[in-house]
């Protein structure tokens, strides 16, 4: 594997899986492969378990780690023959190869705008610098894709569904403020190549992307959507439609115990308390929120693991 940007990149799917799951068994079984290699992070937006989880696995494997928090000190210029005499200090021309002189791999995370969809949808970041580096990127969430939370969930489930072929519901929540669709992007596009029943549920006007949903069942009622789900997955997402507007804050559609019924509750983190989910529901031994925020450093370790197999080669 080359780089890991989407979960195209991925040879296969169910391999990083199962060596995500080998990781968790014994996270320092490849302790020696990362030796005088140096991983990059790279945050234009702020980070607890992206953060955390991806030092974690890179130090796993023998790993350096370097992170840079640059959302409001790096004023860099993304556009093509740009004259640079406004606030932008460094094109990322320079950035990126100069990034690629004192790292081995680089981890980007970028949030969208949410007022420029087509901006966005070209996710200019993070291919800006796999344009110009010369060193492996991995997408730590980006404009519309957050691959590393997806493939995290796939894992969890996995670790904890009692039939072969489990009901999982996507559930949009209400916020106060307009949220991307990477989360819930990846998990779908993550849940559509897993064993699963997969239903969407929100309120009419918050349709993602169609390119995501495919021929994925959409339900515009929550309870008859969630009934005889083995796992509820909640998030908030904005309009896609009516890109990064919130049309809704229907108090209803806060997840309940009533909702979840005998199902497993999950979410990426962070939640906001009875606005996105109940306290009785966060607080119960239904809630999974821990152990797949736990698992995100297996999944960190088994991309990194590939990438760093490939620079090896």
């Amino acid at each position: 594997m080359k780089q890991f940007v989407n979960l195209l990149d991925l040879p296969s799917m169910e391999e990083t899986l199962n060596l995500a799951s080998k990781f968790k068994k014994n996270p320092f079984s490849e302790k020696e492969i990362g030796k005088h290699k140096t991983l990059l992070l790279l945050f234009f937006n702020a980070s607890l378990r992206t953060r955390l989880s991806t030092e974690k696995a890179a130090r796993n494997l023998g790993m350096e780690v370097v992170t840079l928090n640059v959302n409001d000190a790096w004023q860099l210029e993304f556009e093509e023959g740009a004259k640079m005499n406004l606030d932008t200090a460094e094109h990322v021309k320079e950035a990126a190869a100069v990034l690629s002189q004192f790292g081995d791999i680089l981890a980007i995370r970028a949030f969208p705008s949410l007022t420029d969809k087509e901006k966005d949808a070209s996710e200019f970041i993070l291919t800006s610098f796999r344009k110009y580096a010369s060193i492996p990127i991995v997408n730590m969430e980006s404009a519309t894709l957050h691959p590393l939370q997806g493939l995290t969930d796939a894992f969890t489930i996995n670790e904890l569904k009692l039939k072969q072929r489990p009901k999982v519901v996507l559930s949009w929540a209400p916020h106060t403020r307009a949220l991307p669709h990477a989360v819930a992007n990846s998990f779908v596009e993550t849940m559509q190549q897993q064993e699963v029943d997969l239903v969407i549920t929100h309120p009419k006007g918050y349709e993602l992307n169609p390119a995501i949903v495919k021929d994925t069942k959409v339900v515009y009622d929550q309870e008859l959507a969630c009934k005889d789900a083995d796992f509820i997955y909640v998030k908030n997402w904005s309009s896609y439609q009516d890109y990064g507007k919130v049309l809704n804050t229907d108090p209803n559609w806060m997840m309940d115990l009533d909702k979840l019924g005998n199902a497993k509750f999950m979410h990426c983190l962070p939640v906001r308390r009875n606005l996105v989910v109940a306290d009785e529901v966060l607080d119960s031994d239904q809630s999974v929120v821990t152990q797949q925020a736990g698992n995100r450093t297996y999944i960190a370790q088994s991309v990194l693991y590939q990438l760093l197999k490939n620079i090896l080669l």
